[in-house]
């Protein structure tokens, strides 16, 4: 039985806070079916220009707030051969806003980059001393995360092997001008 955290922001607000301190992100889901997207996957699959959620503005100045401060935070995003909606959303609506205010994300696309062998979960590595790992249901939304510094040393191997190979996300979404959704006005 997984014993749930009582709030994954409160086990990494009290490990990542100061000068210094990395916060890395390993997704790996071809989908996420979570609230706090404030409703832009619908938005964006209706054609909206941009993230409409007022949350999305509060992550933003987060993560500017963070650079500030001298905290590092870090995402390998692993893709599908062929994207799901759902990941050229993340890409268009959060993920080249979030490295235009400090975040570094890298992308391993699956036939496209040489993926190393990968663990079959989702997590957080906090200052490369603690891991949150990540549990979602099969339709991808969230149930909660766990504590598993079991898996620490697994996860940081990976995660080491991935950045290693992984390309900045801003860069590969403009070598794939195919990809991106085409607005009509």
């Amino acid at each position: 039985m997984v014993e749930y955290l009582p709030s994954l922001g409160a086990f990494i607000l009290e490990r990542y806070s100061g000068p210094g301190d990395v916060l890395t992100r390993m997704e790996r889901l071809p989908a996420y079916h979570v609230a706090s997207d404030g409703g832009d996957f619908d938005a964006w699959k209706a054609g909206a220009p941009e993230p409409v959620s007022s949350d999305r503005c509060e992550t933003l100045e987060d993560l500017r707030s963070e650079r500030n401060n001298g905290q590092a935070r870090r995402r390998v995003r692993i893709l599908s051969a062929q994207l799901t909606d759902y990941e050229r959303y993340s890409i268009e609506f959060g993920y080249l806003q979030n490295v235009t205010a400090g975040e570094d994300i890298r992308i391993l696309r699956t036939g496209e980059h040489p993926v190393p062998q990968l663990l079959d979960f989702d997590y957080w590595i906090i200052n490369d001393r603690d891991l949150a790992r990540m549990h979602y249901d099969s339709q991808g939304a969230f149930l909660g995360a766990e504590s598993a510094p079991r898996l620490l040393r697994e996860a940081r191997r990976e995660i080491t092997a991935c950045w290693e190979v992984a390309e900045p996300v801003t860069s590969w979404w403009h070598r794939h001008p195919e990809l991106h959704r085409q607005l009509t006005r």
